[in-house]
């Protein structure tokens, strides 16, 4: 199913209102100016409200992509849409993407 793609200046947050930004986005493929996001580094999850051992296995520091664009790639790695999954360690919440470019769909 086709999505926005998902860039370095898009919101994502994870499931507790932490917010994710990709550790390596692709600099040589740009959207509206931003490099984008690919499947394969992970995200860095700050502000994760999720409390921490002994009340929970929180809050959320890293998460990876599951599921990316399935046709479209940036230097071989599939590119992170709106839709995409992707999982948090150690709480295994989900990402959500609040916000990506408002031009560019990939599928």
């Amino acid at each position: 199913m086709p999505g926005f793609v998902v860039t370095l200046g898009s919101t994502v947050h994870c499931a507790h209102g932490g917010k994710a930004t990709p550790t390596v986005p692709q600099p040589r493929v740009r959207v509206m100016g931003a490099p984008v996001a690919v499947m394969g580094p992970p995200f860095v999850v700050a502000g994760c409200a999720f409390p921490p051992p002994p009340v929970a296995n929180g809050p959320c520091v890293s998460a990876n992509f599951v599921l990316a664009a399935m046709r479209v790639r940036a230097m071989g790695m599939p590119l992170i849409l709106q839709d995409s999954v992707a999982v948090c360690t150690p709480t295994g919440a989900p990402l959500t993407v609040a916000f990506a470019n408002a031009r560019v769909r990939a599928m």
